[in-house]
């Protein structure tokens, strides 16, 4: 029973980062969760184990394998608590699965942690550990999955402004060395050291704001709505709502174009969600009909998402509809989520389940994701893309003076899943110092200013539009020049951190090196 202490604080640890995620937001939650993960790792001293019951080798300096657990049981205490919205509606084996996979990148977290907890300078390698196991899993197979980022639970907190400088990347290397600064001042010698990895980070992060975008590298300003048409039933049968749906868009953008001619404020662009015409309005007569008297209705570009096919397959498209001159240029989705838009190994999984042919079978796109409305280049990132470093960094370089990320996620219901997103476009806007534009198709729609904070929000499953005029930015952040570069860089240091742990853990078979001092306890390490 006392080896399970460990284990349990480690549950807790898990569920603790998961409070950091939004709706809950609680940012310094998600620090504390990987503080009490760093916890769980490093050696005890006796007068720690012994009044526990827990005296023993075994128990003070924890195996390489006792870690590994030890990051496993955090990573599913974080994942199940956070991802249920994937099987809101095809049930809970898909969610579970996921949840699990993604637990079992934490195993290496927990390995290799457990070894760099006994280096004398082992806090200082450890966030790098971290980032790069975060790397792998938002990576590899099938592209990763970068939803359960650590940073996106930090758009709350004081380090979310380095998202700047160094892409969500550098806020999870912030966010970890804060964390194992907190622990360590609980147990380490060197307290000034652990003060320090505290401090800095929190500093630099309060810091990071000088010398990036602000009004200097605004050009212009452009009014702007979102259009949030709203779905008459939520769950998957979303598809064979599709032209009740395109309805709602057309109805809700009317009520915009009444709502604008009455203020005498004319708008500049208007941004629909995802498949908010799912009826490809260049193959069907009666769709095109209603796109074109939304877009004349309103006398600005409109945005929209539909599905198109040419000879690749199918595509996940926005395109941009000009009350002039009609259909122009679009962005065809690039980066597809497996497993809901296109199904690796299809004919593999399917011998597991039938619900991979709930899957779609689209072809990625190879655009950068820029469009123009009227004169003003828009960069595009479609739902899922949002998770994706380079999705925005390529518009931006693109010039994208402002972004778009419409989204259709009526298929999740009333879940934690839209806010989550929502979380990422805010750091998307620090990380380029551009406005960012949500259109949801049920919710939430947001305005997103390039500080990261929100302006205007919707309710989910109401009709809804949001008019706002924002600037238009051309300067460019380090993140967004050279955030793929130093992230490479900080995991190739997590790299070979965990390269030296494999070798130092090959010199004993038990994983660790034994004490050459048996007083030495981990107060001195």
């Amino acid at each position: 029973m006392p080896a399970f202490i460990r284990f349990g604080l480690a549950a807790v640890s898990g569920w603790l980062v998961y409070l950091s995620y939004e709706p809950i937001g609680h940012w310094w939650a998600g620090i504390a969760g990987v503080a009490l993960l760093w916890l769980m790792l490093v050696p005890w001293p006796r007068s720690v184990t012994t009044p526990l019951g827990m005296a023993g080798e075994a128990q003070e300096r924890p195996s390489a394998a006792f870690g590994a657990f030890i990051g496993l049981t955090h990573g599913l205490f974080c994942y199940l608590f956070l991802l249920p919205w994937v099987g809101e509606f095809v049930g809970p084996m898909p969610y579970v699965a996921l949840a699990v996979t993604m637990a079992l990148y934490a195993l290496a977290t927990g390995a290799f942690g457990v070894i760099a907890a006994r280096w004398r300078f082992g806090a200082l390698a450890f966030p790098f550990i971290y980032l790069a196991v975060e790397f792998v899993r938002s990576s590899w197979p099938f592209g990763g999955f970068a939803w359960v980022r650590l940073a996106w639970g930090q758009i709350n907190g004081p380090l979310a402004p380095l998202a700047a400088w160094g892409g969500p990347a550098l806020v999870t290397l912030a966010a970890v060395f804060v964390a194992v600064g907190l622990g360590s001042l609980l147990c380490a010698a060197s307290r000034r050291a652990a003060a320090l990895a505290v401090v800095l980070p929190l500093a630099a992060g309060l810091l990071a704001d000088l010398g990036v975008g602000g009004d200097s590298s605004t050009v212009d300003r452009a009014r702007v709505a979102a259009v949030q048409g709203n779905v008459p039933r939520m769950g998957l049968d979303f598809n064979e709502q599709r032209r009740a749906v395109l309805s709602n868009h057309v109805n809700e953008t009317l009520k915009l174009a009444q709502a604008t001619r009455n203020a005498g404020e004319p708008l500049d662009m208007v941004i629909w969600p995802e498949n908010a015409s799912d009826v490809n309005p260049f193959a069907d007569a009666e769709a095109a009909a209603l796109v074109g008297v939304a877009v004349r209705g309103v006398d600005a570009p409109v945005l929209i998402g539909t599905l198109t096919r040419d000879d690749a397959g199918a595509r996940n498209t926005m395109v941009v509809f000009d009350p002039e001159t009609g259909a122009g240029e679009r962005h065809n989705k690039r980066f597809l989520q497996p497993f809901g838009e296109y199904m690796p190994m299809r004919d593999f999984f399917r011998n597991f389940s039938e619900l991979v042919d709930l899957a779609g079978d689209f072809k990625p796109g190879d655009d950068n994701g820029v469009v123009h409305m009227g004169n003003i280049p828009v960069g595009v990132a479609t739902c899922y893309e949002i998770a994706e470093d380079e999705a925005y960094r390529m518009a931006v370089r693109g010039g994208a003076q402002i972004l778009s990320t419409p989204t259709n996620n009526a298929t999740f219901g009333f879940t934690d899943m839209t806010y989550q997103q929502l979380a990422m476009s805010r750091m998307r806007a620090l990380e380029t110092d551009r406005a960012v534009v949500v259109a949801a198709t049920s919710g939430v729609s947001a305005i997103v200013h390039p500080d990261g904070t929100v302006s205007q929000q919707t309710s989910i499953f109401e009709p809804a539009h949001l008019v706002e005029e924002l600037p238009l930015r051309t300067g460019t952040t380090p993140a967004v020049r050279f955030g793929g570069a130093l992230e490479w860089l900080l995991v190739g240091a997590g790299a070979l951190l965990m390269l030296a742990a494999t070798v130092s853990a090959r010199k004993n078979r038990r994983g660790y090196a034994p004490s050459r001092n048996p007083k030495r306890t981990y107060e001195e390490m």
